[in-house]
């Protein structure tokens, strides 16, 4: 439908030729940019335990379920003095399993009117497959935005305000989550909602949409800061690019996400006894256990069990390696490899042990920049053990270019005097008294008790590790850090990894020793042909057929000869080159393959032709043969001729193959391919996907996106389309006439603008 206006870009460019929501009894904070009111965004773990620790989510390790991170970088003097430390009371909690499988955690709480409660899933980015790396957290996503099988997410983000309760979902790494929020009187009403939602999910192809396009983004923006360069390509080299735990979501793995894979990620996980379902509150047990097996009765969903996550591959990749980002001005690095997981008996220790090192200012690291730079270096430490894996020992922060071949000397020298000798009574006492504090701070309440009690349970952890967790760190002597140092830090093993501009570091880096050189590129997007099987080909032809039906019908397809289209592009104020401009084009086209494109620029006028062979492109600079990427482009425009596009099942050399039951992959014999996603409700086609070949560099990935459909001819025809390309929005196009079958002339198109 939409025509070569990237086309009209290179001619104008003179190209020529894991806090647990509802833990604290209130509703999870919302997500800075959220797909829907109750939705978390992607990336940000609102309901899971992992991204909410400080050295959590998707870039570090998470800390113990209901335990401090190693470290939080916090600055203490020397002589602050602590309170004894209290102890945490065990919470009085009933277990039981549901008739169809569910577990059930309940804790009476009626301190004050309200319910609140978090369902664990087994499952997360873990399980990912490799070529839709992505495909978890968009589901946890789109769980709770794409509302249910009977009510949009919009409509449930109003019952839910009106009954002052929430609903938040999102999956983590190794852990989802679906938590709820409700005022005592309102616990009926809400727990409806959170069971139609998890029962009867709608997973609404606009919402997947918007969540993709935010995913999209923050793939695009990741290189932006150097910080993240250095935390994601060292996470990357201690797990492995091609390993669950390293390896990053690609704008290609994203592209690839279909509503039927949405659908099937959630089958999979999503079924009773794959839950925990933890509520406290003010309610009575007996009560609570009768409401929950009415309410769940009816959902019987079985599934095989769940396999185990993948397991860590110990690979050191010790040396170093420069991310170059030449408009950095300072040096950041993260400097480490891998650690252990939270039930290793040393864990306290090495907690403390990475405190003394890096402990904000009062840490070694500051103390020893300090004395040799004049002014402290920003570095934290971390031995992030994770519940279920090891995690990570991690040295990161920034410093003056200038000062980054001393800083890194530092770091290694400071490492190996962890090995050699015990620590001070001093640093002992300033380290395992923070460490405490931040242990007590995690279960200050009896609402962060009960969601640690969860988690360590659905890990599998003894029922009193929250209690016995800051016992081991008392017990944590001198002699216990230098015999763990000693163990488990290891400096021939050290993975050092630097982001910014070496030619701002005053020294070669090569002093330190052979430098590798990291490809931080971020992959385009491509189309890529899906395998087609014989199912998926009959299924193909079924869906384009109601498509045609939906549209008018392939008789009056085919009997469109020709159409005139004129429309106004409004550009997207954050394009280059054009943003905010305004473009009248004029697509014309005769059965089959004559087709004319004509563009009014602020630079001048622009105009295409082809016969579907050949053809010619005029500019203000002249006009000459049309080849190379225009060629491609305005033949790619041909392919995807609207008439032409739904009836590919009558075009010679055409494949028809079915990804699912509302999208089809559509190809050619010449390489052309296009996606085109239909509106389950009206069967009309909603979406179309493809690549753009560019001047410069890979195709770039764009959707047209199809609303006002007009009854042109007795065929619906979308009146307005949204272009996105890479993931941004590019222009908002709207068709003010659009003519079919006024006996268009070739001779005539073909003719040169004078």
């Amino acid at each position: 439908m939409r025509h070569a206006l990237s086309l009209v870009l290179l001619v104008s460019a003179g190209v020529n030729g894991q806090t647990l929501p509802g833990a604290d009894g209130k509703p999870a904070a919302p997500a800075s940019t959220p797909a829907t009111k109750g939705a978390a965004a992607p990336g940000r773990g609102a309901a899971d335990p992992q991204a909410a620790t400080p050295a959590g989510g998707r870039g570090r390790a998470p800390a113990a379920p209901g335990a401090p991170a190693a470290n939080t970088g916090s600055s203490l003097v020397k002589d602050l003095k602590f309170a004894p430390a209290r102890s945490i009371p065990a919470p009085t909690i009933a277990s039981l399993t549901l008739p169809n499988g569910m577990k059930v955690v309940l804790q009476e709480d009626h301190e004050l009117p309200v319910v609140s409660g978090l369902i664990l899933v087994r499952t997360g980015s873990l399980f990912d497959p490799p070529d839709r790396i992505g495909l978890a957290r968009l589901t946890g996503s789109v769980l709770r935005s794409g509302g249910t099988a009977l009510k949009t997410g919009e409509q449930l983000d109003d019952l839910l305000e009106n009954l002052g309760g929430s609903i938040e979902s999102d999956i983590g790494e190794s852990l989802g989550g679906v938590s709820f929020f409700s005022l005592k009187e309102n616990t009926d009403a809400v727990l409806l909602l959170l069971k139609e939602m998890l029962a009867q999910p709608g997973f609404r192809q606009d919402k997947l949409d918007l969540v993709r396009v935010q995913m999209r983004t923050a793939v695009t923006h990741r290189n932006d800061t150097a910080d993240a360069v250095a935390r994601r390509e060292f996470r990357g080299l201690i797990f492995g690019n091609d390993s669950p735990f390293g390896w990053q979501e690609q704008l290609g793995t994203i592209d690839r996400i279909s509503r039927v894979d949405v659908r099937n990620f959630y089958q999979r996980y999503f079924f009773p006894s794959n839950l925990t379902f933890g509520i406290r509150g003010d309610f009575e047990v007996s009560q609570m256990e009768a409401s929950l097996t009415k309410l769940f009765a009816d959902w019987t969903v079985q599934q095989n069990p769940v396999p185990e996550f993948p397991k860590v591959k110990n690979q050191p990749s010790p040396g170093i390696y420069l991310a170059e980002k030449k408009d950095a001005t300072q040096t950041f690095f993260t400097i480490g490899h891998l650690g252990g997981q939270i039930n290793d008996k040393d864990f306290p220790a090495l907690a403390i042990m990475a405190d003394i090192l890096g402990g904000g200012s009062r840490g070694r690291l500051a103390e020893r920049t300090r004395a040799k730079m004049g002014n402290p270096t920003d570095i934290r430490v971390t031995w992030a053990a994770a519940p279920d894996h090891p995690g990570l020992f991690e040295i990161s922060g920034s410093t003056r270019s200038i000062s980054t071949i001393e800083t890194i000397k530092i770091v290694q020298e400071e490492v190996e005097r962890l090995r050699t000798a015990e620590v001070t009574d001093e640093e002992l006492r300033v380290a395992r008294e923070a460490a405490l504090n931040r242990a007590l701070f995690a279960t200050d309440s009896k609402a962060k008790i009960f969601s640690s009690l969860l988690t360590n349970e659905y890990y599998g952890f003894p029922k009193d590790f929250v209690q016995a967790f800051p016992k081991a760190l008392q017990s944590v002597t001198r002699a216990d850090i230098l015999r763990a140092a000693k163990q488990y830090v290891d400096p021939a093993k050290l993975t050092i990894v630097l982001s910014g501009n070496p030619l701002l570091f005053g020294d070669s880096l090569e002093r330190l020793g052979p430098v590798t050189r990291l490809d931080t590129t971020i992959p385009l997007s491509k189309a890529e042909l899906a395998e087609a099987t014989d199912a998926s080909l009959t299924q193909g032809k079924q869906v384009l057929a109601k498509a045609q039906a939906a549209v008018g019908g392939a008789d009056r397809l085919a009997a469109v000869r020709d159409y005139t289209m004129r429309a106004e592009y409004q550009i997207d104020a954050a394009v280059a080159s054009l943003g905010g401009a305004k473009i009248v084009q004029t697509d014309s086209w005769v059965s089959p393959t004559i087709f004319r494109q004509d563009s009014n620029l602020p630079a001048g006028r622009v105009a295409a032709y082809t016969d579907g062979k050949i053809g010619w492109i005029s500019t203000p600079q002249g006009w000459g043969a049309l080849a190379g990427v225009q060629s491609k482009q305005v033949f790619g425009d041909l392919f995807r001729v609207y008439f032409r596009l739904l009836l590919s099942d009558r075009l010679e050399g055409r494949t028809v193959n079915a990804i699912d039951d509302t999208t089809l992959q559509i190809s050619d014999a010449a390489g052309q391919v296009a996606s085109i996603e239909f509106d389950p409700q009206t069967g009309l086609p909603r979406k179309v996907s493809y690549d753009t070949p560019q001047a410069a560099g890979p195709p770039i990935y764009s959707e047209d996106v199809y609303d006002d459909f007009r009854d042109i001819g007795g065929v619906k025809i979308p009146f307005k389309i949204t272009i996105n390309q890479g993931g941004h929005r590019f222009a908002d196009v709207v068709v003010n006439q659009y003519r079919i079958n006024t006996g268009l002339k070739p001779l005539e198109m073909a003719k040169r603008p004078q």
